[in-house]
């Protein structure tokens, strides 16, 4: 017997919804990030179409799992680390602390690198954009009030509609569409190990950690659970409607004759300019990639922040003020100045990108297996995932863990030089670092 309470919100209390939404649609916009923007961009410039079923049908999985973070955050008011501390023991809320920590500080220099692009596109000299940068992230944090910061993230987030516009602008064929998306090579190791790199850009273990101690951090109550999940389910429409805009956009332009190699964020924009115009093509990139950004490496410094304050029993509430919360800040300010500095002196960053790739493959797993095992053992009885909605989360998450991990072996068999072309799409959100 199913006992899951449909997705339902009394439409006359709009502003209840703002109230408790946003963690939600935080998460899932920091999802389409500039590592996200360029894996999008390669899949269509490579494969056409053809990955954009993919793209929409983890929509699925995406809002089952960060749902139950949406439960355990409202009823237990813990976050993920805290809980799986509590109930399972130090040595595996370690375990899954360390593979959100390298996802996350990976996550945190692809953006800075997208910012520092960005800067690039306009001459700014890319020690004044980070360092500018990192003043504004510190500020955001240092509010005193996660529901302001918040806001902020949502309205900053939300310039990311633009790259609709950008698919919209490119005219793209559907019939070229229907034509693609129904012919998948699945036994190209190329197109299964592109694939994969959409499955790793989707989850990351710090998206799980980071909503539900944002859900936690709010401290709502029970009767609030209807307007979460809403605020999860548009969120995980949202994010891979985005990506599928961006795939869409790039395999219009292979189309179009035009084949572009889309490493970087300036190549999109320039391969963009003869549909949108030079300065209106770079103008609408830079908005959405630092809307999405700006979100993402405020989303996963924050869960970094929690995850480790969790697990070592420190105070995590951003409403504390920061001289208070001294560990929180600390960590937060560490990550996102240390990340900065990567971008800014490191001269080779993609060893870092490629290990958090194989860490979200590998470790998926894991923090799926935990992520269920406390839904079903700490949830009250009624709310418990069980019955069909059970077993279609457990089914659906085990055949994208498969697709992934069968995606990842079947790179290593690939000639040498197959498995270089294959790399470029985890080189794009660093090659404009390379001296």
């Amino acid at each position: 017997m199913v006992t899951e309470a449909p997705l339902k919100i009394n439409i006359k209390t709009p502003l209840k919804w703002m109230t408790v939404g946003g963690p939600g649609l935080l998460v899932m916009l920091s999802d389409t990030d500039a590592g996200n923007v360029v894996t999008g961009a390669q899949a269509g410039a490579q494969w056409g179409y053809r990955l954009l079923p993919l793209v929409l049908l983890l929509i699925p999985m995406l809002y089952m799992v960060q749902e139950l973070t949406v439960r355990l955050g409202i009823y237990t008011g813990r976050g993920f680390g805290e809980l799986i501390r509590e109930r399972f023991g130090t040595g595996w809320a370690w375990s899954a602390t360390a593979a959100m920590a390298v996802a996350a500080i990976s996550t945190l220099v692809t953006q800075f690198t997208g910012i520092a692009g960005i800067g690039d596109l306009y001459g700014v000299p890319r020690g004044i954009t980070l360092s500018f940068t990192v003043v504004i992230l510190l500020a955001i944090a240092a509010t005193g009030s996660y529901r302001r910061v918040e806001r902020i993230l949502v309205v900053i987030g939300l310039f990311e509609l633009v790259f609709f516009f950008v698919a919209w602008s490119a005219h793209p064929s559907l019939a070229a569409m229907g034509k693609d998306v129904v012919n998948l090579p699945i036994r190209n190791g190329q197109f299964t190990y592109l694939a994969t790199a959409i499955i790793g850009a989707v989850f990351s273990p710090w998206m799980i950690f980071y909503q539900q101690s944002a859900f936690a951090d709010k401290k709502l109550s029970p009767c609030s659970i209807g307007a979460a999940r809403w605020d999860t389910a548009i969120g995980a429409v949202l994010t891979q409607c985005l990506t599928g805009a961006i795939l869409i956009a790039a395999a219009a332009l292979a189309s179009h004759g035009i084949v572009p190699g889309l490493h970087t964020v300036g190549d999109i924009s320039k391969e963009l300019s003869p549909f949108l115009g030079e300065h209106i093509g770079r103008l609408v990139f830079s908005i959405g990639v630092l809307g999405a950004s700006t979100v993402a490496a405020i989303v996963s410094s924050l869960a970094l922040t929690w995850g480790v304050s969790e697990v070592t029993g420190q105070q995590r509430s951003l409403e504390n003020h920061p001289f208070k919360a001294k560990w929180l800040y600390g960590i937060y300010s560490a990550s996102v100045m240390g990340a900065a500095a990567l971008v800014c002196f490191a001269p080779d960053l993609v060893w870092l990108t490629i290990t958090a790739q194989v860490v979200n493959v590998f470790m998926l797993p894991l923090v799926i297996i935990l992520l269920v095992a406390l839904a079903v053992k700490v949830l009250p009885q009624p709310f418990r995932p069980q019955g069909v909605y059970l077993w279609s989360l457990i089914g659906i998450s085990s055949l994208v863990i498969v697709t992934g991990l069968a995606g990842v072996i079947s790179e290593q068999h690939l000639p040498r030089k197959v498995q270089l072309q294959l790399a470029t799409h985890l080189k794009a959100a660093t090659s404009s670092l390379q001296p």
